[in-house]
This record gives C-alpha cells, sequence and structure tokens, in this order.
C-alpha cells in the first residue's frame, strides 16, 4: 500500500467516523474511487483503533469518573451514582452489535461493500437521521438515558455492521428519536463506539500476532497514528458544531452522496 492510500484512509477514517456520513463505507469508495486495492477489513479495523485512541483523550475526564465510580462500588452497578450508571449502560448498549459481530465474523462480509449496497444505506439512513432529528424534542439529558434506552441504542448499533449505514449515525438518530438532545445524543454515541471498536482491535491484534508479519504490524500502527489526529480534530469540531446547529449538512451530503453511488453503480 502506497503512503499516499494510507494518508488518504486515515484523513477520511477521522472525518467520517464520528460525523454520521458512514466511515467504513468512505474508506470502502475511496479505494474503488481511487482505484487501488480494497485495504480490507483488516486496516479498517486499525483505522478505528486510531479513533477509539482520539474518543479515549477527548473524553478522558468522563472516562476517569466512570472507572472511579465503577470500582469504587466495587464493579457493581449503583444507578445511583450518575457515571456508574452511564459506565453500565455503554456495556449493556455494546452487547447487542458485539454479540452480532460476533456471530458474523467468519460469515464474510465482503459481498456488503458494493458500492449500490453503501449508496443505498447512506441515503436511505440518513433521510432518516432527518427526520428524527426534525421532529424528535430534545428534552433528555446523557443521564436520563435508561436501560431501555441503552438496549434500543445497542440494536440499532448493530445495523452498522453493514457499510453505508453509519455506526455514529444509526446510534445519533435512535438517541434522537427517544427524545435526547443533540449533544448529548452525540456524546452518548461516540463513547459507545469505545467496546465495539476495541473488541475489534482485539481480535485485528490476536491475527497480526498469529500471522506475525512485520510489515503489515508496522502498517497497522501507522494507520492508528495517522487516524487518531484525524479523529480527534473531527471530535473537537463537531461537539463545538452541535452546540449551536444541527446535523442537517451531514443529511444532506448523504443523500446527495447516495443518489451518485446508487447511479454510479
Amino acid at each position: 500500500m502506497s503512503f499516499f492510500q494510507l494518508i488518504g484512509l486515515a484523513i477520511i477514517q477521522g472525518l467520517t467516523e464520528f460525523l454520521p456520513v458512514s466511515s467504513s463505507g468512505h474508506l470502502i469508495l475511496f479505494s474503488k474511487a481511487a482505484h487501488l486495492p480494497d485495504q480490507g477489513v483488516g486496516l479498517d479495523v486499525a483505522l478505528h483503533i486510531g479513533s477509539l485512541l482520539a474518543v479515549l483523550f477527548y473524553f478522558r475526564k468522563t472516562i476517569l469518573l466512570m472507572i472511579k465510580e465503577v470500582f469504587l462500588n466495587k464493579l457493581k452497578p449503583d444507578f445511583s451514582l450518575p457515571y456508574n450508571k452511564l459506565a453500565f449502560l455503554l456495556i449493556i448498549a455494546s452487547l447487542p452489535a458485539l454479540c452480532v459481530g460476533f456471530w458474523l465474523r467468519n460469515f464474510g462480509l465482503e459481498a456488503l461493500r458494493a458500492p449500490k449496497i453503501i449508496g443505498f444505506n447512506i441515503l436511505i439512513y440518513g433521510i432518516v437521521l432527518y427526520v428524527a432529528d426534525k421532529f424528535a424534542l430534545s428534552t433528555r439529558t446523557l443521564h436520563k438515558i435508561t436501560i431501555k434506552d441503552a438496549l434500543f441504542i445497542g440494536l440499532a448499533q448493530c445495523l452498522a455492521l453493514i457499510p453505508g449505514t453509519s455506526r455514529s449515525g444509526i446510534s445519533i438518530t435512535m438517541a434522537r428519536i427517544l427524545k435526547i438532545n443533540r449533544l448529548d445524543a452525540a456524546k452518548f454515541s461516540m463513547l459507545l463506539s469505545i467496546p465495539v471498536i476495541f473488541a475489534a482491535g482485539c481480535l485485528e491484534g490476536y491475527r497480526l500476532f498469529l500471522k506475525n508479519d512485520i510489515s503489515e504490524i508496522l502498517l497497522s500502527l501507522d494507520a492508528v497514528f495517522y487516524s487518531a489526529l484525524a479523529s480527534y480534530a473531527v471530535i473537537f469540531l463537531m461537539m463545538k458544531w452541535l452546540q449551536k446547529w444541527t446535523y442537517l449538512p451531514f443529511v444532506v451530503y448523504r443523500v446527495g452522496l447516495g443518489i451518485l453511488l446508487i447511479i454510479w453503480a
């Protein structure tokens, strides 16, 4: 893989992981549009690990508070403690995608990386995001999320296993349907990326360990580094944006891109 392709993929990953536009779909499309070889699921995972490091650093205070309250309560849930509650809700919301992803790992998902499927999902779920964001009330905050809400968001996140859906997009959409305000919907979605990406990273790291291919390991480490830089910048800018504005620009982008991809395919 060329340095140009690696940097391009890292920038695209950073720009799209936490925006509701589908990072995996864009990573696939970049290689196809530039007539470059598909980087494969392995490098996709490495790029997502970079995004994981970025979200860990950006939300480090929240994460430390969650760890503190969980360990102070001896690893037991106590929903009277706000960050203990948040930690266990994130675990609950992660379980559906972790179970489905683990079950699907041996089925081969390469067929779902076709431009037509990506375009269709980008278009449809972009429209769904618009409807949810436009008409849902914003009456609830991060600490008002319940177990039922977490399960609904977690089940919605399973759809992101199909490229083009967008993990952040579909989890934000469900959070908005559940009347969680825009900023906290985005924050919960970003924190929710931690368990899923960490699990995928562990599986991919184990595969690299068994393969013992130094060049592939070094390539993955480069991907992690550049993706982390781009992802952190996007998280910072998006959280600033949502303090005043809506998801409409992302919806317009998704609809336009989805239509173009369907026509192209």
